[in-house]
């Protein structure tokens, strides 16, 4: 509905309503209609589900249409995220959010920092999916509210072509709102639990969940040691958990990501159910690390299983965990991966020790021998040395093609005395391409970083303080935060604005007309920053 038929549509309600709502101006309420779009969870959980669906239609069609996203542990950082996308990009066009377990653990805990173990409280998750659409409804609130501003001071001027264009362009807002991928680890419990929660993150707005096939109250950060994997019946009880409430609430495009840790998890806490040879839960024990049963040195509480017509006792460590054979990592990925999409996921998550093209592909080949569409969300993780890590595939790419490296250490690349050299320059090249070519080499939809904001928040704070509380002193803050702000256009200089005093302003002006006492007159401070 367009702002004009909008307000014709509220202005027929008041005159329906008589003498008790004349003092209601229609115009106003359309207004605080157009920055209220999403006035549920539930409404943005729908409209970004569709967004996404059409996202991974695009990339099926075209790799080069892959999509990204930074995780956000708080609604701010979100909100001045998707500001700052709009600003340099002019649109918000695959660019999602990415609610990480991690910072919520580390960051959004009532008992502190915690370890990526889901030790967090569980009803942390969704709160802080609410919260961040909160964040962002308040942008759109607030870029409305200037263009609102803007339309008064054309048409006072009597500048119609002015209020046409502003008109338009409040007519084709594009919202701050974009899809999330949210973390609900291995789903805190079992698959009720499961269940449970993915209700709440939905009714908060998430319309991604992202599930893990670690055992629930053994799990740890994927970049972690230890990790432990369930069966696959188990894992995919908990996607038709998901799925259930994701059709329960009415969001019938909802995504379930699939993430298996299993190149990293050397152990499972389970034999799987088996009734016969060949069938998943046989698939998932043939990769157990077994020895075949001697008879003469059967030892108390020994587990045995059959095999290929043979008795076998497989490997149970002290912690009461059974080990994998060593070197089927990548085969159990696939297996996960296949049977996930087989049973109801719409995406992968493949959780890898190093950013590799070649051995993320390698996988997403396999699986796509069975399901030829799979596609992967992939973790950009700060937990990987990406300058060490690229800086030696090039060393090892140049010694296959027999170039001359006496001038390189290959243990020693990470130092500065290589950044200016030729292995190094080529090193960042295929960083700053590896989205591009993972999206076309390795069927990588979505990239992602898990934790950059966590990051950026300790290097700038380390920034200022060093320079604060040294002798530069004032011009720590002035010169290296709030100059770079003016000079950089960053919204936050008014910082009055950005936390909704203009917002405030216009609804008193709404509610008590002049009698209205606004707080943007001036002798607001914020003045001191309109020549800026």
């Amino acid at each position: 509905m367009t702002y004009q038929n909008s307000i014709q549509s509220i202005d027929k309600t008041i005159q329906q309503n008589g003498a008790p709502w004349n003092a209601i101006d229609s115009e106003s309420v359309a207004r605080m209609r157009q920055q209220n779009r999403f006035p549920t969870g539930l409404d943005i959980a729908r409209y970004t589900a569709k967004i996404m669906r059409q996202d991974m239609e695009a990339y099926d069609a075209d790799p080069a249409a892959y999509t990204q996203s930074l995780g956000c542990w708080h609604g701010f950082i979100a909100q001045q995220k998707m500001i700052s996308i709009k600003k340099h990009f002019g649109s918000t066009k695959q660019r999602y959010l990415y609610l990480s377990g991690w910072m919520v653990a580390a960051l959004r805990s009532e008992f502190g920092p915690l370890p990526d173990q889901s030790m967090h409280e569980k009803t942390s998750v969704p709160a802080l999916i609410e919260e961040l659409y909160t964040f962002l409804k308040q942008a759109d609130a607030r870029e409305l509210g200037g263009l609102f501003r803007e339309l008064d001071a054309a048409r006072e001027k009597g500048d119609e072509v002015e209020a046409q264009r502003i008109q338009h362009a409040i007519d084709n807002y594009e919202t701050h709102v974009v899809p999330i991928i949210a973390d609900i680890d291995a789903g805190f419990g079992n698959a009720e639990a499961t269940y449970l929660l993915a209700k709440k993150m939905i009714e908060a707005g998430a319309c991604a969940l992202q599930i893990e096939n670690q055992v629930s109250d053994e799990k740890q950060c994927g970049h972690q040691d230890g990790k432990v994997t369930v069966p696959h019946e188990d894992f995919l009880q908990k996607i038709r958990a998901i799925r259930y409430a994701f059709l329960e609430m009415g969001v019938e495009d909802g995504i379930i990501v699939a993430r298996t840790d299993s190149l990293g998890a050397g152990l499972t806490k389970q034999i799987a159910y088996s009734t016969e040879p060949g069938d998943l839960g046989d698939q998932y024990n043939a990769f157990l690390d077994c020895d075949e049963v001697d008879p003469a040195n059967i030892t108390n509480g020994q587990v045995f299983i059959s095999r290929d017509g043979k008795l076998m006792t497989p490997k149970r460590l002290p912690s009461n965990l059974y080990q994998f054979r060593s070197g089927t990592g990548e085969d159990r990925c696939v297996l996960d991966c296949i049977t996930a999409l087989q049973n109801g996921a719409d995406l992968l998550w493949i959780e890898t020790e190093k950013p590799h093209i070649g051995q993320i592909g390698g996988m997403v080949n396999r699986i796509r021998e069975v399901i030829p569409n799979a596609k992967l969300v992939y973790n950009n993780s700060p937990s990987f040395n990406w300058t060490l890590n690229f800086r030696q595939q090039v060393y090892d790419a140049w010694a296959e093609e027999g170039k001359d490296l006496s001038a390189y250490d290959r243990d020693r690349l990470m130092s500065v005395d290589y950044d200016g050299t030729d292995l190094a320059q080529e090193a960042d090249e295929r960083i700053r391409t590896f989205q591009k070519d993972a999206a076309r080499e390795a069927g990588i939809f979505h990239h992602l970083i898990t934790l950059p904001t966590y990051h950026t928040a300790a290097l700038s704070t380390d920034n200022l303080a060093k320079r604060y509380f040294g002798e530069e002193g004032m011009l720590g803050y002035v010169k290296q935060v709030q100059r770079e702000e003016i000079r950089q256009g960053i919204a936050c200089v008014k910082h009055q604005n950005m936390a909704g005093s203009d917002i405030g302003d216009d609804h008193k002006e709404y509610f008590a007309g002049e009698a209205a006492l606004k707080a943007g007159g001036k002798d607001n401070t914020m003045n001191q920053f309109e020549a800026a």
